[in-house]
């Protein structure tokens, strides 16, 4: 099990990074017995310290389950884990498993909840967000540099997120954008959608006259352009 971890990485890091990728690349199934702490700090060369507290962080995690007195045991993740295990897959420096598909997982979950948030904006906005959202619209179709307008897109994204007033969907966003060590909403990136100038137009439009389908239709439509398997 490799240790390897950036400059400033603690003991205790390395050995929780290196378990969670087992537990998340299978070699560790659900329901497994984990080797005991002190097998753990032999085979790895470390401190039984370092090793409980990387335990300790898997557990609150949601991976293994400790029983005093019986074996630590892994659970099934993709049913106990949460958004603290998307942001942490999204930050550490090691990328996680190509085989469970996070990238497109993140970018479909962006559609879905950027949907709806949309749908309810147009529901809860306020005058001054809905004129400010045509606003950032007009300015987004007044330039044609790419990286300017994705800045604006992303401004404008985060009042339509405020807007739906479901705090929810604005952590789930702030995980999403935490995560960009595998996520990258950057121009080459999300350009299919700053690029379309009508289509935020018509978001930011169905958003001010309080047209709820049309605001879900037009957001979904613009977020699915970089979902990785529907791109042209």
């Amino acid at each position: 099990m490799a240790l390897v971890g950036p400059v400033g990485t603690t003991r205790s890091g390395e050995i929780h990074a290196a378990l969670r990728r087992a537990i998340l690349d299978g070699t560790y199934a659900p329901d497994a017995a984990l080797p005991s702490e002190r097998q753990l700090s032999d085979d790895l060369g470390a401190s039984r310290h370092a090793v409980r507290e990387a335990l300790k962080r898997l557990q609150q995690a949601g991976l293994i389950s400790i029983s005093q007195g019986g074996a630590t045991r892994v659970r099934d993740w993709r049913r106990h884990g949460g958004l603290d295990l998307l942001l942490a897959l999204g930050t550490e420096a090691e990328l996680p498993p190509e085989e469970l598909g996070l990238v497109g997982a993140m970018f479909e979950m962006r559609a879905s909840v950027g949907a709806d948030a949309a749908r309810l904006a147009a529901r809860r906005a306020g005058p001054a967000v809905r004129a400010e959202l045509q606003a950032r619209a007009a300015a987004l179709a007044a330039t044609d540099d790419l990286v300017a307008r994705t800045a604006i897109y992303d401004v404008l994204w985060d009042a339509i997120i405020d807007a739906s007033g479901n705090l929810a969907y604005r952590l789930a966003l702030n995980t999403l954008v935490a995560g960009q060590r595998v996520l990258s909403f950057d121009a080459s990136v999300v350009g299919p959608e700053v690029g379309d100038a009508p289509a935020v137009a018509a978001l930011a439009g169905a958003i001010a006259r309080a047209d709820e389908d049309a605001a879900f239709a037009a957001a979904r439509a613009l977020l699915v352009r970089s979902i990785p398997d529907t791109k042209a």
